[in-house]
């Protein structure tokens, strides 16, 4: 029986033959008809600038869809989601072409419409929208980021969405808080006394977040070029998971509790400048290497490289919060492209103990730790020290490591971690923005993220080279080492 217990929408899809839509909305929107959580009256209009027959458009979607979940549609799923695809052709720059989408849409549903296009032109469908009278109060809009190239552009495009829809209609996504581990550790840090009564510099020595990609640019040189991995990873990605382990507890679960504590963390981060940028940074840009085994061009060797380029592929950053839990505790950040592995990963690593009573095993009792994996595997491993098992005549007391691994696909068997986009649209379709990011959240992030690249730019120093299938420049090493602290080595690599 289908699910009808939230209201039917007209979800526009704009940009519908794009990358992101082919790769993950479309199949994401499947599977939630196929997880019976589409409502039954519920439409899914695609739109693009290209012709094409409404038959045409339910081949592509079902040819995408099996190319990119790699297995061939359930014909029972794919005979009700099909019924709900439809098609318009628009050129989204001209406000009247849009008047034909109105023919597609019904006034008595709410519509979302998922901006799945370059932020340049949001403005323009913006308009488009309005110029064809199917704006109101109900009206719900996606937002991809990054919003902007900086704090200024930034607002220039929140402006513009803003003249037509209020802050409640805006839906700002970014698909690492989509994910089930990123999620859990709301469930994890505040339904767990055993971490919520030791989240604060009393118990932790520092924190860590890494996001490693193994891949290149792979065709994107004009857009990574003027974006680099600060603007591409750090400013949205990073500072989102940083929020959320360094929030102070919401009063409840509604959308602005949570968002209102992220907000005061960024609010709360050491501004990083001119002054205090080379004891805290590193920026860095892979040469040839190998990558799995596999030779790889460094990034001024991709093709349509500007050899001339200083954009960085690799950040690590030594980040302050500096507020009463987070005192003289460390957020190392650290993500970069061409690395060993496609990993995502939070380390809390706790304080070790004052004092230690089993120095004939371990001269220096090492820390215990808290990782939590985002990808690949996700899951959470607690690292504790236990007695060896056996006899001995020594009257000491033999001691080990040990990892307690709760990895969701053991623990929870059987069942399907749905993609972060699944979680995402279906929270779009039942109205709720806690997962979604608010206008001064952006602004903050990046009233912070500026001063950093200002501060490189003034410089005219050019980034660190790494080699390709590296964990980055040795100098990221020396941001830890200096202070007796080293990077963790992910289990992701084997």
């Amino acid at each position: 029986m289908l699910n009808t217990s939230f209201e039917p929408v007209d979800f526009v899809l704009f940009g519908t033959a794009g990358d992101l839509a082919r790769r993950k909305l479309l199949p994401s929107l499947y599977e939630l008809e196929k997880a019976d959580l589409m409502h039954a009256d519920t439409k899914v209009i695609g739109v693009a600038r290209t012709e094409s027959t409404i038959a045409e458009y339910q081949q592509t979607v079902k040819d995408n869809i099996e190319k990119f979940t790699k297995e061939s549609v359930c014909e029972t799923t794919w005979a009700r989601f099909c019924s709900k695809l439809d098609y318009v052709k628009i050129d989204m720059k001209s406000p009247e072409d849009y008047s034909g989408l109105s023919e597609h849409v019904n006034e008595d549903r709410i519509m979302v419409c998922y901006f799945a296009t370059p932020p340049a032109i949001y403005g323009d469908i913006c308009k488009g929208l309005s110029a064809a009278q199917i704006i109101d109060e109900s009206v719900r809009v996606v937002l991809e980021k990054p919003i902007g190239h900086d704090l200024a552009s930034s607002k220039l495009i929140n402006e513009e969405v803003a003249e037509y829809f209020n802050e409640n209609q805006i839906y700002r996504i970014d698909h690492y808080l989509g994910k089930e581990t990123v999620l859990n550790l709301i469930a994890l840090r505040f339904a767990n006394s055993i971490f919520a009564t030791n989240w604060d510099h009393n118990c932790i020595d520092h924190v860590q977040i890494s996001v490693a990609e193994s891949v290149g640019i792979e065709g994107r040189w004009g857009y990574f070029d003027d974006a680099g991995q600060m603007r591409d990873m750090v400013q949205n990605h990073l500072l989102q998971v940083l929020s959320l382990v360094a929030m102070e507890p919401p009063t409840t679960l509604d959308a602005d509790s949570i968002r209102d504590e992220k907000l005061k963390v960024l609010k709360a981060l050491r501004p990083i400048n001119k002054t205090n940028y080379q004891q805290s940074t590193v920026r860095g840009q892979y040469i040839g290497g190998f990558v799995n085994g596999v030779e790889v061009p460094g990034y001024l060797d991709e093709p349509d490289a500007n050899e001339r380029s200083q954009t960085e592929t690799f950040v690590a950053i030594k980040a302050h919060i500096d507020n009463w839990r987070w005192a003289g505790v460390p957020f190392y950040l650290r993500t970069g492209k061409r690395m060993p592995a496609k990993t995502s990963e939070v380390v809390i690593y706790f304080k070790r103990q004052p004092h230690n009573l089993f120095g004939d095993s371990f001269a220096s009792l090492p820390p215990n730790k808290l990782v939590i994996r985002l990808q690949p595997d996700e899951g959470v491993e607690v690292t504790v020290m236990n007695k060896v098992p056996g006899l001995t005549t020594s009257g000491s007391m033999d001691l080990q490591k040990s990892n307690l691994n709760l990895s969701f696909s053991e623990a929870f068997q059987g069942e399907r971690i749905p993609d972060a986009y699944e979680k995402l649209l279906l929270e779009v379709m039942l109205g709720n923005q806690a997962l979604f990011v608010r206008r001064d959240e952006i602004e903050q992030a990046w009233s912070w993220v500026d001063s950093i690249i200002a501060a490189w730019n003034s410089s005219n120093e050019p980034p660190e080279s790494y080699q390709a299938g590296t964990w980055g420049p040795v100098e990221s090493i020396g941001l830890l080492a200096k202070e007796g602290r080293a990077w963790y080595q992910s289990k992701a690599v084997k």
